[in-house]
């Protein structure tokens, strides 16, 4: 008999409510389609027992706790089956079964996915919010705000230079020679370079530079409008409009080889320490390390732009997540229509992926509110 047909064997009995797991087979990626739904409502019920508790779940633990209306020896029998599919382990032959990545990511391609931010806790966060979009470091302060509200680690990115967006760009004469390019971005952050020129520039044509300049970078980012300006130079049209040329000359001075690498800003670190899965020495020193490689997440955290929604990353899909023992979730954020970073939580495997996935969405969110109306 095959495995899916010794699951629907064994659980086939009366009484189990299964209501709540029929939508969500709709959803169930097509590996794990032939799991029957009442196996999967153990193997679930393993799943939120585990987050909760983070110790092994037995069959007693689960018939006790989980309302399955089976006996503990069935029970066993669909755990054996579940372990046999990959979905379940056994830590020590006497105790009970701890899920996989393969049990955790098909909990949360189901159950999580219907989720949503209860209605006190959204207005809580935007009370919060409308604080936040005034502070000095919006970023650094809605990490801690993540890492509160979540009981874990947050990590939040801020933009690389290329990807902020631009509000102003001015020139400020300071000597002979020479001017000062100030870069105003819509984050509210200033960058100053100084320019060299060959040619005094008067008031007038500095103010019509100003004016011409501010039409053509309106709306859009650093790394878009030195594209501009590079476009603009060689066109032919510019070339007869010494005005316009100087203003695309200057321009392109003052944003090129401008950079800024994106900052990778971890909030909340003790509270990931003092969990009881790093009271071992080795698994802390593994945690420290993955905290240190600023570098390694930030390149799990730059998938999240593409994805252009909540991911999660299980420890076994990502070797860099500390050495099998975290996870992450993760939602961009965007400015202008445009994403530009990411925020997250980085917690250990057994995370509440039903109350932190939807904690991140909303976060991106109202990140991405207050910087666009900053």
């Amino acid at each position: 008999m095959t495995l899916p047909n010794r699951l629907a064997e064994r659980t086939r009995l009366d009484g189990v409510d299964e209501g709540h797991l029929a939508a969500s087979n709709r959803h169930v990626v097509s590996s794990s389609a032939d799991i029957p739904v009442r196996a999967k409502k153990i193997l679930f019920s393993v799943v939120t027992e585990f987050i909760s508790t983070g110790d092994a779940v037995g069959s007693r633990t689960l018939a006790r706790r989980y309302g399955l209306d089976l006996s503990a020896a069935s029970i066993r029998n669909v755990l054996a089956d579940l372990e046999e599919a990959g979905y379940l382990k056994q830590p020590h032959t006497s105790a009970g079964r701890v899920p996989t990545d393969k049990a955790l990511r098909l909990f949360i391609d189901t159950l999580v996915r219907v989720k949503s931010l209860a209605p006190e806790d959204m207005a809580k966060l935007s009370e919060r919010f409308a604080h936040i979009r005034n502070a000095d470091d919006p970023l650094r302060e809605t990490g801690k705000y993540l890492s509160e509200i979540s009981g874990a680690a947050a990590v939040v990115i801020a933009p690389r230079a290329e990807l902020r967006a631009l509000a102003q760009l001015r020139f400020i004469p300071t000597r002979p020679g020479q001017l000062l390019a100030v870069l105003v971005f819509r984050d509210g952050s200033v960058e100053n370079r100084f320019v060299m020129i060959e040619e005094p520039i008067s008031e007038g044509d500095l103010q019509r530079i100003h004016n011409l300049l501010a039409d053509v970078i309106e709306g859009r980012s650093l790394g878009e409008a030195r594209d501009l300006f590079a476009r603009r130079l060689a066109d032919e049209r510019t070339a007869v409009d010494q005005l316009r040329k100087r203003a695309f000359e200057l321009a392109s001075k003052a944003t090129a080889d401008l950079t800024r690498p994106a900052e990778v800003m971890i909030e909340g670190q003790g509270r990931l320490i003092d969990l009881p899965e790093y009271a071992d020495v080795g698994r802390l020193r593994n945690l420290v390390r993955t905290l240190e490689e600023r570098e390694a997440l930030l390149t799990l955290l730059d998938k999240t732009l593409a994805a252009g929604a909540v991911t999660v990353l299980l420890a076994s899909e990502a070797s860099e997540l500390g050495n099998g023992e975290l996870s992450l979730v993760m939602a961009p954020y965007s400015e202008h229509g445009r994403a530009s970073g990411t925020v997250g939580v980085l917690g250990p495997t057994r995370m509440d992926y039903a109350k932190v996935m939807p904690l991140v969405d909303a976060t991106a969110a109202a990140l991405s509110e207050a910087l666009n109306g900053r």
